[in-house]
């Protein structure tokens, strides 16, 4: 079973003005080849097909914690693309073409398909796609599979950080740049518990490191990039035989933390009456009220 906590891993600030455009670009950070809908689908169908949990359990543990941490960060990217998505346009009678912007703008999904809010697709409005999960069984074969899938994830992630200024954009891949670069390692790890080959050294992460970007400085000086965690579950508690000893970029020493971050609260997007959403008036609230409050 999986346990949600509702809480984003960071605070996202909300920026002043809309970027619709902006937003299109983030959604290759979602539902592209690379995005974090890939590297949670990844993660979640070899941890769910792991043959030998208990035989091979740090490696196991190992897979299942990232996959928790990744469903927070597709929870991260939608709301990022929510954002950006503030205020690009305004209540307005139908007949006044309120959407009439989306004609203009990169991606008109969404202005149809959504409320102005993120969706399972790329960057181009691609859909994402199952075939982009690969779960062999074989387990070096799977993390040898993760490590370079999280090496890409970075790629694209400092693509993007240099596609847009967007404050909002910009504080999402500061984070992941950092929390990704520790998935990197992690899985380097593993494979040298498997293998003793140091896949690190053989194969090593593209330059620059995380310091280039100051969106990401921060939560290097946070430590995060030497931590993994349990989510306050015993049974994961194994990763601490592979995640331990030195970051190998930083020199400090890895930690796990027997829970999960403290995190920030969810934001309450406005309704959108020139999208229909929620497509509720004052009066459907109030009934909706009173038959909530029936039975109290």
């Amino acid at each position: 079973m999986m346990k949600r906590v509702n809480r984003l891993a960071i605070s996202l600030p909300v920026p002043e003005h809309g970027d619709i455009n902006g937003a299109s670009v983030v959604q290759e950070l979602l539902g592209g080849e690379f995005g974090e809908m890939s590297t949670l689908n990844n993660y979640m169908f070899q941890s769910f097909n792991f043959r030998g949990k208990k035989k091979y359990k740090p490696f196991y543990d190992l897979i299942a914690s990232i996959t928790a941490e990744e469903f927070g960060h597709v929870e991260l990217v939608a709301n990022t693309v929510n954002l950006m998505s503030y205020g690009n346009t305004h209540p307005g009678d139908p007949d006044t073409a309120p959407l009439q912007i989306a004609k203009d703008k990169r991606m008109s999904h969404h202005f149809t398909t959504t409320a102005q809010t993120s969706f399972p697709m790329d960057g181009m409005g691609r859909p994402w796609n199952g075939m982009f999960v690969h779960s062999s069984g074989a387990l070096v074969e799977d993390l040898l599979h993760n490590y370079m899938l999280e090496i890409g994830a970075r790629l694209h992630k400092m693509r993007v950080y240099e596609m847009t200024t967007n404050p909002t954009a910009r504080e999402l891949c500061g984070y992941l740049l950092v929390r990704g670069g520790t998935h990197i390692i992690a899985y380097a790890k593993a494979i040298q518990v498997a293998t003793g080959v140091e896949i690190g050294k053989m194969l090593p992460v593209p330059r620059p490191d995380n310091n280039a970007f100051d969106h990401a400085k921060k939560y290097m000086e946070q430590g995060l990039y030497n931590v993994l965690y349990t989510w306050g579950e015993p049974e994961y508690r194994d990763i601490n035989q592979i995640w331990k000893g030195e970051n190998p970029e930083t020199g400090e020493p890895l930690k796990v933390i027997d829970g999960l971050p403290e995190g920030a609260p969810i934001p309450d997007f406005e309704e959108k009456p020139e999208m229909f959403s929620p497509g509720l008036n004052p009066e459907d609230y109030q009934k909706i009220l009173k038959r909530l409050k029936a039975n109290l």
